[in-house]
């Protein structure tokens, strides 16, 4: 029996880019139940028309940002679905590719409330469910931004490195007390869904968006604790942490961010708008 199978799986950010292709590809895989939290009501409506010939969907309009909105939410999921048996926190958000002096407070604020707090007060409604059940699944998707600190992007790069560090922290709660509630934490490279346009990428290509979805939905069935999703380098969660052990920092910078190309693929970013 398959790991989503007759499960019910709700996707934050699941109205668009790989959301949308992770909720699919879950009921392609026989979850019992679909939920989608967006912010979004138009793309909510066309993903739950699209994606209703494959298995039951419910659509919500949420603001992850908005813990009050969060908590009403999952008591009417609750209410009108169940208990949630996997969590996928996909919502994100990148506001700019301007240098940290030019940013605003309110920019520091909505990113961190977006990719970092909002996890953690959508996993905070699951999580007493999942433990009292002993079973269950929660998958972080972070960004490869949150392990190589990159200009133009500070905050993001925050945002993502504290998502990081608490989604592994929980995983290290749960082992301890025995739980059979997994964690997976995911730090994806770029993915071409449009929220990172007119991102250039010198050496490692761009993720695709139904690859990027596949390895992370494998990455929830096989358990994986964490997982870098970057082409071209293998095992590239070992790589970069120990080229940041064994490498002066210059010598880094220079490996990443010139030789790759890394410290420049926010020069020309654009984003969603």
């Amino acid at each position: 029996m398959g790991k989503f199978n007759d499960k019910r799986v709700l996707i934050t950010g699941g109205a668009s880019g790989i959301g949308r292709i992770m909720g699919a590809m879950s009921l392609e895989k026989g979850a019992a139940a679909l939920i989608i939290w967006d912010i979004n009501q138009a793309n909510i409506d066309s993903t739950v028309a699209e994606l209703t010939t494959k298995g039951r969907v419910f659509g919500y309009r949420v603001d992850v940002s908005d813990d009050k909105m969060v908590k009403q939410a999952y008591e009417k999921v609750k209410a009108e679905v169940g208990q949630v048996d996997i969590l996928i926190n996909c919502a994100g958000i990148v506001m700019s590719n301007k240098t940290f002096d030019c940013c605003t407070t309110e920019e520091i604020y909505r990113t961190m409330n977006i990719n970092a707090i909002a996890p953690m007060v959508v996993a905070l409604q699951v999580l007493p469910d999942m433990i009292a059940n002993n079973s269950g699944h929660i998958c972080n998707i972070a960004s490869a931004g949150g392990m190589i600190a990159n200009p133009r992007m500070s905050i993001y790069a925050a945002s993502k490195w504290a998502a990081i560090g608490w989604s592994d922290s929980v995983r290290i709660e749960l082992k301890e007390r025995h739980s059979k509630v997994r964690i997976t934490t995911i730090a994806p490279y770029y993915i071409t869904t449009g929220m990172f346009d007119g991102v250039q990428s010198r050496v490692l290509p761009l993720l695709k968006p139904h690859y990027a979805a596949k390895q992370i939905i494998r990455a929830i069935e096989k358990n994986n604790n964490f997982k870098v999703l970057m082409r071209w380098i293998p095992f590239p969660e070992h790589f970069i942490r120990l080229m940041q052990g064994i490498l002066p920092s210059s010598w880094f910078d220079w490996i990443f961010g010139q030789v790759f190309g890394i410290y420049h693929t926010m020069d020309n970013f654009t984003g969603r708008k």
